[in-house]
């Protein structure tokens, strides 16, 4: 069973690296995440370190990208920028799925009050504007990463509950469903070892989908000034400060706007791809004989 699923996984890898939009995004999603955590090697640079001399310096030899207003290297506070919010987004998606899956597990396994009780909290989530809830969240908590990831983290919970729930309501009374808890398999048993790796897919789409909008909406705190505090490297926090010079170096804000919408692009098109070819799987698997006809 267990090489049958690593050869599935392979073979869908496969098909969404088949798309040349999914190749692309994939190849920078690994560049970035490789520039943001082996900075300190690759280019050897201090976003922190100020040369006020080269106070909004254009792109040159010296800075690639130009410098800041206290001559800070662009290039390396978007690098580093690039960390703190993977980082971010990492740990916002881990806390969403922690605590999202189970609730929309146990809320569509049991159904009955413990469906009405966890729904409802999700529905009273889902009601708050994210953006809102976030910045509430964290003058509640004060500035820093941790705030800003565990604020990130708890908006992406309704999606996670959501999309479990639905899951396991459809395989709630499939015949295998049914066949564990016939030969004694207890509730926890068979929601954790035959219920959950089957709602998997639409899971793991959801990790895809969720990290580009932790990725926006941390920026979007940062922008607004209420995100990860200075000096920390952040792509909001250099877009916020980069309007002011936007004549004086357009480069501040355009280049570190560039970084986040190509990231955000290349998990969109990682997301969307990998949805159709595990759509195209399931349908595949429902249709006798449509696995004979494809070339």
């Amino acid at each position: 069973m267990t090489s049958r699923r690593a050869r599935r996984r392979i073979e869908t890898a496969r098909r969404v690296l088949a798309h040349p939009g999914a190749l692309a995004s994939t190849l920078f999603l690994v560049l970035t995440v490789a520039l943001a955590f082996l900075a300190p090697w690759v280019l050897p640079l201090d976003p922190l370190h100020q040369e006020l001399s080269a106070s909004l310096e254009p792109p040159s030899a010296q800075f690639w990208f130009g410098a800041d207003e206290l001559g800070r290297d662009l290039l390396a506070r978007v690098i580093y920028g690039a960390r703190t919010s993977l980082v971010t987004a990492g740990g916002a998606v881990a806390i969403a799925a922690a605590v999202g899956i189970p609730i929309g597990l146990v809320a569509g396994f049991f159904g009955g009050w413990r469906d009405a009780v966890l729904m409802r909290f999700v529905d009273v989530l889902l009601a708050l504007p994210n953006i809102l809830f976030a910045m509430a969240l964290i003058a509640v908590l004060g500035r820093s990463q941790l705030a800003a990831l565990v604020a990130v983290g708890i908006t992406g919970v309704p999606s996670f509950a959501r999309i479990t729930r639905a899951q396991v309501l459809s395989l709630r009374q499939r015949d295998f469903v049914l066949a564990v808890e016939a030969l004694g398999g207890s509730s926890s048993y068979t929601m954790f070892t035959t219920v959950l790796p089957n709602s998997l897919s639409p899971i793991l789409v959801q990790v895809v989908v969720l990290s580009s909008v932790a990725i926006l909406l941390e920026a979007a705190l940062s922008f607004l000034g209420v995100g990860i505090p200075p000096p920390t490297p952040s792509w909001g926090d250099l877009l916020r400060t980069g309007k002011s010079f936007l004549y004086e170096a357009p480069t501040y804000a355009v280049l570190p706007g560039i970084a986040l919408t190509l990231t955000i692009l290349s998990l969109d098109t990682l997301g969307r791809t990998l949805a159709a070819v595990l759509e195209d799987r399931r349908e595949v698997a429902a249709t006798p004989g449509r696995e004979e006809g494809r070339t």
